[in-house]
């Protein structure tokens, strides 16, 4: 007796997207990356081929941040200082694609500038061939300000440029336009919210295979379920046919993760807790694993290690299982 299996058919399919441009494009990244392009839920593989692997990058700063977990400060050591060496040691650590993180101060505690965003977008640029992402401060007025330059100085290289929200998405749009890069909008862990945004942006002008939909989550113990809720609602909403629902998907994984205590906490806690190290990897891991299931098709991750396990479970994913 044959098991013939229930398919669902649909009507609609996430929007392909491109990011990096190599020097036949009028860049000068090694290669690039496609995400998008699914036409059923993730790795349903008897409904419809995954067109594209899960993304998988590595979070990187401008300048050494002073709130990280001093397990990834003591990984990353005297690389985190420098955004140059950093970047190339995240390439050198498998990820596939690098977000450069602007933060408010440089290391003397001065505010940040544009010059400086420009320089270390550059040397970013210059250290590895990866596609790139730049994210802002989360400061609307300074983001304008520094992300602008950031597009100038990076001009043909089809960076994403980041976080669209619903205070400065206008400069950011137009200024990716200009220079021919893509976006990154970020919704607060709502569907329509997140719809809501992305017809903003298509109303700059700037193309829809240009953008891409950060709609937030929380870490495994943090929201997750509601953060997994959403995501999925986004995605069959694409599927289904809403053209605005359509985006891929970036998710912030080790942002979330590596500010709970069972990440941050390594004294004082109780000893069914486990070892600091592994605790705060399996977090990051678990908690990307999680979204991946639910539609991510980037995660930004900051642990190479959490990478690596990540990885292997997404090799299993995406090998098509023999159906009887």
């Amino acid at each position: 007796m044959t098991l013939e299996l229930p398919k669902d058919k649909w009507s609609g399919k996430v929007q392909e997207v491109v990011i990096g441009a190599t020097a036949a494009d009028g860049g000068t990244r090694s290669n690039t990356i496609t995400v998008g392009g699914e036409a059923t839920m993730p790795f349903i593989h008897y409904e419809a081929e995954t067109p594209h692997r899960p993304v998988l990058a590595l979070e990187i700063r401008d300048s050494k941040p002073n709130d990280w977990s001093e397990l990834l400060m003591e990984y990353w050591g005297d690389t985190a200082e420098d955004p140059a060496k950093w970047a190339k040691a995240a390439e050198e650590a498998g990820a596939d694609m690098l977000v450069l993180y602007l933060n408010l101060t440089d290391s003397q505690g001065n505010p940040n500038t544009p010059q400086q965003a420009e320089a270390a977008t550059k040397a970013a640029l210059q250290a590895s061939g990866l596609p790139l992402a730049v994210y802002g401060t989360g400061q609307a007025d300074l983001d304008n300000d520094l992300l602008v330059a950031v597009a100038n100085a990076s001009q043909g290289e089809r960076i994403v440029l980041g976080i669209c929200e619903d205070k400065n998405y206008r400069t950011i749009a137009a200024t990716a336009m200009a220079n021919g890069h893509l976006v990154v909008g970020r919704a607060p862990m709502d569907v329509n919210l997140s719809k809501q945004l992305n017809i903003l942006l298509k109303d700059t002008g700037i193309p829809f295979d240009r953008i891409l939909m950060d709609p937030t989550t929380g870490a495994l113990g943090y929201g997750i379920e509601y953060g997994f809720s959403v995501m999925e609602r986004l995605r069959l909403a694409a599927l289904r046919g809403d053209a605005m629902t359509q985006s891929p998907m970036i998710v912030a994984v080790g942002f979330e993760t590596w500010k709970t205590k069972e990440s941050k906490v390594g004294e004082d806690i109780p000893a069914t807790w486990g070892a600091w190290e592994e605790r705060a990897i399996t977090w990051e891991t678990v908690t990307a694993i999680a979204l991946i299931e639910a539609g991510a098709d980037i995660i930004v991750l900051r642990h190479p290690e959490s990478l690596k396990r990540v990885r292997a479970v997404i090799d299993n994913l995406v090998e098509a299982p023999e159906l009887a």
